[in-house]
């Protein structure tokens, strides 16, 4: 894998003058598994930090941009190389000169992005969330600075990633500590240097055997402080500040600005020092142990400088613990900064054992319990029996309860609530079921900032190209932004589709809905049931519509005075919901279970599995084909009207044998097509796993 880095334009990357963007680079670069890194920039300085630097050809022009001759320079000789991976360090305002790159584009902020041009409106940071591949914030404080104003959806994006700078690591004689206190960084009020001399001087003035080392400049702010024991010894390279701390018992960074991460503290925490922060930024992320003044003033400091002094035990404590501690390494870091390439350069996706499920469904809350047995709730207690996180998402109910005029259909509401949901439980995946209302756009936007998420769904209605053609369109409207997709009509009815994404799955049962064992009974009020309704969310019988099923029955009652059938849907009786139809069911000894429509390959309503999986004999079309998924000893099946009939009378006499073959059904049902059967079939093909393990209906 190739690895281009750019610098900032200024930033030097020489051994003596190195800024603390070039020393991190150079840090963990030298523990990366890449060796064909290459860091750009342009360094006037000699002694430079690493053989793979390249310097960028740069001279300055008057009325343009030295950024953009800087980047169009570095572009030129990118051409050439064509790096796998580009990494962009801290100069937003580079970015827009890569906006034809097609290459994978990583953005390290190392300051805070509303203070550097390029990030400073939402506007840019949504640009560039968009358009990087990867970014990378230094702290936790930063990455959240960034996200201000920014949808919830984007902040745990798998774009986005905290990486903080990192130290070399080296063992420490603590016995070889001298008193000595140090200040590291610039000498200015941003930085509390004031504050700090203030302090510095009345403990040296008090503990005659200690002495304070600065290591720093500023020529724009002279703060001078005078005292035999306090040192300057100004401008250092790291190299040799990192020798001094092995020695230096305390060091102070007391900044009131809000640093973004704060690198004077990390490497006095990994030498051993007590290390006293200021609760700025995101300084408290440099030490595990230390010291966060409460205040920010110069008795503050004194005093806290002063415990340690007169706390011998304390002070070896918190020296040892710091370094004992410390995690923020070189080897670390750079293992984290391998990890990120690797998956960028691989494309990997990762899948865990037990995951996070987003199941976005009409889980019908709206209906007061009216629809509760409906097939996304069995689907749902499936992933969950498997030990799977399941998060709910109730579409229908949610569209029902946003609209408004300007958003009449609830759309829009419905698809922002996914995107905050996505950026707050960042399933692994996301399970849709007849959810028409959400977007290929919004499918997209969360496949771009989270990659690994897989996405799937699964339709129980009716597919084919004439009379529910349109189920088949709503069917394939999603199915190129999906992993894979799963339907109750067998996708051999569905015409020349030639996807290796589109499975059959039966309609589930569930032992917590299908519980009621109607062969076990002992006296039964009717012979048959049949049920159908005008639509599961009008609820009741539509005025003037007749379905084309009714002919079948009336034509099945018709001079069969001897068969006492429980007919609702119909002839003027409601439809039955919930407990009342399981009750209406319980009083039945056989149940008929026919579709809309000509009969197609395995199609069936859910209506299938409330019977057989209740333990009713249950009548089937024979040209459904389903007596490849149940044998006669499970269902009966018939050929037309005649042929039911006389089987209806048959089985209504047969005690013994109607009881086993509801058994035997309910049995096979409950077996090897039940809820967990049927989520694990749904995550295993669309996460692409155990592919050598087979379920019965495959291949039927």
């Amino acid at each position: 894998m190739k690895i281009s880095i750019l610098l900032p334009y200024k930033e030097n990357f020489s051994r003596d003058n190195a800024g603390a963007v070039s020393v991190f680079i150079n840090g963990v670069n030298k523990k990366s598994i890449y060796k064909s890194t290459k860091v750009y920039g342009n360094t006037v300085y000699k002694n430079i930090l690493s053989k793979n630097y390249v310097n960028i050809p740069f001279s300055k022009k008057i009325f343009q941009s030295s950024s953009k001759i800087y980047v169009n320079n570095f572009i030129k000789l990118e051409k050439k190389r064509k790096s796998d991976i580009l990494e962009i360090h801290n100069r937003p305002s580079y970015l827009k000169f890569f906006s034809y790159f097609k290459k994978k584009i990583v953005f390290y902020f190392h300051n805070d992005p509303l203070s550097m041009s390029g990030s400073t409106s939402v506007s840019e940071r949504l640009f560039i969330l968009n358009f990087c591949h990867k970014i990378i914030f230094n702290s936790e404080w930063t990455k959240k600075r960034f996200f201000k104003d920014i949808n919830k959806f984007y902040y745990n994006s798998e774009k986005i990633e905290i990486i903080h700078q990192s130290t070399s690591f080296e063992k420490i004689q603590f016995d070889k500590k001298e008193k000595i206190i140090t200040f590291v960084g610039k000498l200015n009020k941003s930085k509390g240097y004031d504050l700090f001399g203030e302090a510095v001087l009345n403990i040296l003035n008090e503990f005659k055997d200690w002495k304070c080392i600065v290591f720093g400049d500023e020529p724009r702010e002279k703060i001078i402080f005078n005292h035999e024991r306090l040192i300057n010894k100004g401008y250092q390279s790291n190299e040799s500040i990192l020798k001094f701390l092995k020695k230096s018992s305390i060091a102070v960074a007391c900044s009131r600005w809000d640093e973004p991460f704060g690198r004077s503290s990390l490497e006095a925490s990994s030498r051993g020092c007590a290390v006293i922060i200021s609760n700025k930024g995101g300084l408290p992320e440099t030490v595990t142990d230390g010291i966060i003044l409460k205040k920010l003033s110069s008795s503050e400091i004194y005093k806290e400088i002063k415990k340690l002094i007169l706390n011998k035990n304390k002070l070896k404590n918190l020296q040892f613990n710091s370094y004992k501690n410390f995690y923020l390494t070189n080897d670390f870091t750079s293992k984290l900064i391998d990890n990120y390439r690797k998956k960028l350069f691989l494309n990997s996706k990762f899948y865990q054992n037990k995951i996070r499920i987003l199941h976005i469904t009409n889980f019908n809350i709206r209906h007061n319990g009216r629809l509760f047995y409906n097939t996304g709730r069995r689907i749902n207690n499936g992933f969950i029996k498997l030990g799977h996180t399941v998060q709910t998402f109730s579409d229908r109910d949610i569209i029902s309860q946003d609209r408004k005029i300007t958003d009449i259909y609830g759309s829009n509401s419905l698809n922002n609530r996914l995107f905050e949901i996505v950026g707050n439980f960042n399933p692994h995946l996301i399970v849709l079921g007849h959810a028409d209302q959400i977007s290929n756009y919004t499918l997209e936007q969360i496949r771009k900032f989270y990659p690994s998420i897989k996405f799937c769904q699964w339709f129980l209605d009716r597919m084919d190209n004439k009379n529910w053609k349109n189920n088949k369109l709503r069917f394939l409207s999603k199915i190129e932004s999906l992993d894979a997709s799963f339907c109750t009509t067998h996708p051999s009815s569905l015409g020349n589709l030639k996807s290796k994404k589109i499975f059959f799955i039966p309609n589930p049962v569930d032992q917590t809905f299908e519980n009621m064992k109607i062969y076990k009974n002992k006296v039964y009020k009717y012979d048959l049931f049949f049920a159908i309704s005008h639509g599961v969310h009008r609820g009741i019988l539509r005025k003037g519509k007749i379905d084309k099923r009714e002919s079948f029955i009336l034509k099945l009652m018709n001079g069969n005075n001897q068969i006492k059938f429980n007919i609702f849907g119909m002839k003027n009786n409601q439809p039955v919901w919930a407990e009342e139809f399981k009750n209406e069911l319980s009083k039945s000894k056989m149940a008929l279970n026919l579709s809309q429509g000509n009969p197609l390959k395995f199609y069936s309503s859910d209506r299938l599995a409330q019977l057989i999986g209740n333990g009713i004999l249950t009548f089937v079309d024979v040209r459904t084909q389903l007596n490849k998924l149940f044998s006669k000893k499970e269902v009966v099946f018939y050929k037309n009207n005649n042929d039911l009939i006389n089987k209806i009378i048959k089985f209504k006499n047969s005690d013994k044998l109607r009881n086993k073959i509801a058994y035997q059904g309910m049995k096979k049902y409950h077996t090897k097509m039940n809820s967990e059967k049927i989520a694990h079939f749904i995550v295993n093909k669309t996460l692409n796993i155990n592919t050598k393990l087979n379920f019965f209906w495959e291949n039927k």
